[in-house]
């Protein structure tokens, strides 16, 4: 891949730079023997100006190196890193700007310590090589850290969707569903909207939608839920009417292309789950869901029916409006999976607006098992098999994390996936607990509403007479091990 006229520069400065330090120059130095100003040199070391050649000269002259070696875009073994993120898609794809940087001040950053930074960049693919990271685990990383330092919430995507309900007269006690926006998206968007099962496509048997561009065709799972629909409907409307040029065509990742993919996908999400779950209609229904003296569990079923939305769409939505509305931000959320009969749970999304608890996701460990999270995958699977599975079911606990000391209240909905068979889902909200969420959410003191030690894995885990472990602590004594060791020593220097 070629280099742009920014990076072209920014690696003429950089290299100007690593051979004057490596020849133990000062910018004076430099400045003396070539005759340039030392400004100038700094604002080419800096990758803000390209010399012409008879500076080029001048500075290949001073230094004893040739004017060949000098415009080569070949970098040494120090900014090899660099070279390598230079020649990628990496600073052109990621929209720096979200999280408040420039162009300029990472140009600026690469060129005021490079080797550092060549060091640091060398880290962070090494980790990524570890642990099997992928471009698009990456890029997914990203938009969680996106989500999390905005506590989800997206004024301006908010006020795109109350001028699209504005523009169709939809009022507020209006509740959009799938067949107003299927009729919206063939009447004024020209779509054809087409249903199809493993008979018509079996390679794409579990996708749960296909936007065809070029016949303006959506191909939509028969599988699917009529609140799985409306969501599917919901957000290409979102892609429409936001001009979201740059976005996937299936509604599970068959391939991720760029991050502006991934950005341009959340942000039609959003809208479909705004355009669904009305704000105020849902802070209306939160109000009064916190000020219950009791916890009932047909509320959270309700709320869901009630907007034609799926669990994880309406926790999703209240994510969006508890830091803002309520003053709620030391929240997260957990999506979890297991096959059916089978004690193999997988966390498959995360978000922590609190950024300080656990869990995360960890590989090749235990998750605790008195998580109602995973026990109530357990309770679906029963049903399933039991042929009794009606509606999502829906358990709560407060979780005290015995080695942090934090506590969270935890609320979980779980069913079975229709669109993969022999897979259960489950999806999490937890609330920090503190004053404030005490004074806010009167069902705490429910009496009903079960207390349980928890942990994040059986390896880190200090509980040693569960009875629900699985693996053995080996994390906590390696950890206990080191900390004695620490002692010794110390207490040897006394």
């Amino acid at each position: 891949m070629s280099l742009n006229t920014d990076n072209i520069r920014l690696v003429f400065g950089l290299k100007l730079k690593q051979l004057r330090i490596d020849k133990g120059m000062s910018l004076t130095d430099l400045a003396q023997k070539s005759g340039l100003s030392m400004s100038y040199i700094n604002e080419i070391e800096k990758g803000k100006k390209y010399p012409k050649s008879d500076k080029i000269v001048a500075l290949a002259e001073a230094m004893g190196v040739d004017y060949d070696s000098l415009v080569s875009l070949k970098l040494n073994k120090k900014l090899e890193p660099i070279s390598e993120l230079l020649h990628s898609n990496f600073l052109t794809e990621l929209p720096f700007e979200i999280f408040g940087i420039s162009p300029a001040d990472l140009l600026e950053l690469l060129s005021g310590a490079p080797t550092k930074l060549s060091a640091f960049i060398s880290t962070i693919i090494e980790i990524g090589r570890t642990y099997n990271m992928t471009v698009e685990q990456f890029y997914f990383a990203v938009l969680r850290s996106y989500q999390e330092m905005h506590d989800n919430y997206f004024p301006e995507i908010e006020d795109t969707v109350d001028r699209f309900l504005a523009e169709n007269n939809i009022g507020p006690d209006q509740q959009v569903d799938e067949f107003f926006l299927s009729n919206l998206l063939t009447d004024k968007y020209g779509f054809t909207i087409k249903y199809f099962d493993e008979e018509d496509y079996p390679h794409i048997a579990n996708i749960r939608s296909v936007f065809l561009s070029k016949t303006n065709t959506l191909l939509i799972n028969k599988r699917i839920t009529s609140d799985q629909r409306a969501f599917t409907l919901g957000r290409e409307l979102g892609f429409l009417y936001m001009k979201l040029k740059d976005r996937p065509y299936t509604s599970s990742w068959v391939e991720v292309k760029s991050f502006e993919q991934i950005l341009n996908n959340f942000n039609a999400s959003y809208f479909a789950g705004a355009v669904l779950i009305r704000r105020e209609k849902l802070i209306e229904k939160l109000d009064q869901l916190f000020n219950q003296s009791t916890w009932k569990n047909d509320t959270l079923v309700e709320l869901a029916e009630n907007f034609q939305a799926t669990p994880e769409t309406l926790y999703h939505r209240i994510s969006n409006v508890l830091p803002k509305y309520f003053g709620i931000d030391g929240i997260f959320f957990l999506r979890f999976e297991a096959p059916n009969g089978k004690k193999d749970y997988h966390l498959t999304k995360e978000m922590h607006l609190a950024r300080r608890h656990t869990p995360h996701e960890i590989q090749q460990e235990h998750y605790c098992r008195r998580w109602i999270s995973l026990n109530i995958l357990d309770d679906v699977s029963d049903l399933v098999q039991k042929g009794e599975m009606k509606e999502p079911l829906v358990g709560v606990q407060i979780s005290n994390y015995v080695d942090s000391k934090s506590q969270y209240f935890v609320m979980t909905m779980a069913r079975p996936l229709n669109i993969i068979s022999n897979i259960n889902i489950s999806v999490t909200m937890g609330f920090e607990m503190n004053d404030n969420l005490r004074a806010k959410l009167k069902f705490l003191e429910d009496p009903k509403i079960q207390t349980r030690d928890v942990n994040q894995t059986c390896e880190r885990c200090s509980l040693f007479d569960c009875k629900e472990r699985v693996a053995a602590p080996v994390i906590l004594q390696k950890k206990r091990q080191i900390q004695q060791m620490k002692a010794a020593l110390k207490a040897m220097e006394n």
